[in-house]
């Protein structure tokens, strides 16, 4: 788990890399950041190698590290989006993400209904209905977990490994729309019920209900968010 200080230099460089503050091509001193920040050099140093695992960064001999452009980010990483989201680029990455969701979750779902263990199904039907109970109550916290634990559940359950890598992306999109305020205080009583859809498709081995009740789901989110990106450029790497 990393420390604060290891998290506060991170989320810090990370949203100056992704919002433009640290520009493409700018290069920076290991020594600089342990002084600037107040940290020590292995702290620094750990920083550096999650970000260049986040294609943010390259360590050049003699040089330092310089800033990388967007086309070497790892657009899946939850860091990268989580920053995206809390910077200028929001609503390029909400577009990004929700039009990926609409093309592979209901395909998980399908593959679910056909592949999934019993245990997987049961616990979908479980969580459904928890998630009808306290979206009702208006309780967002608890809703939201809830929420990411049944789309990685459904990508996990689709016996495809690739899908299931994406309970990441997923997540972090999920957490975004909650922080930034862009979900209703009370779920829709129709989405609740095609949460619901989707794990009785999922159980009863019902590829094509399956399907169908998480594209209602993505449809009603695309009609939710797509204000936000009205207008703006498509994203260009």
């Amino acid at each position: 788990m990393p420390s604060s200080l290891h998290r506060r230099l991170l989320d810090d460089l990370g949203s100056s890399i992704v919002a433009g503050r640290l520009a493409r091509g700018e290069v920076v001193q290991a020594g600089e950041l342990a002084q600037r920040y107040e940290v020590s050099l292995s702290v620094v140093r750990e920083v550096i190698r999650a970000l260049q695992t986040n294609g943010l960064v390259e360590s050049v001999k003699r040089l330092g590290v310089r800033v990388l452009g967007a086309e070497r980010w790892n657009v899946y990483s939850a860091d990268v989006i989580r920053w995206r989201l809390d910077g200028p680029d929001r609503a390029v990455q909400l577009r990004s993400l929700t039009e990926l969701r609409a093309a592979v979750e209901p395909l998980a779902a399908d593959l679910a209904a056909r592949h999934a263990p019993a245990a997987v199904r049961e616990e979908l039907m479980t969580i459904a209905a928890r998630m009808r109970e306290l979206g009702r109550a208006g309780d967002l916290e608890g809703f939201l977990e809830l929420d990411i634990a049944f789309h990685a559940l459904v990508l996990r359950g689709s016996g495809n490994e690739m899908l299931a890598a994406l309970d990441g992306a997923v997540a972090a999109v999920l957490r975004g729309r909650t922080e930034h305020g862009l979900m209703p205080t009370h779920p829709h009583e129709e989405a609740l019920q095609w949460h619901v859809d989707v794990a009785d498709g999922v159980q009863a081995g019902r590829p094509e209900r399956a399907a169908d009740a998480m594209r209602s789901i993505l449809g009603r989110t695309a009609d939710e968010v797509a204000p936000i990106w009205d207008g703006t450029e498509r994203a260009a790497r």
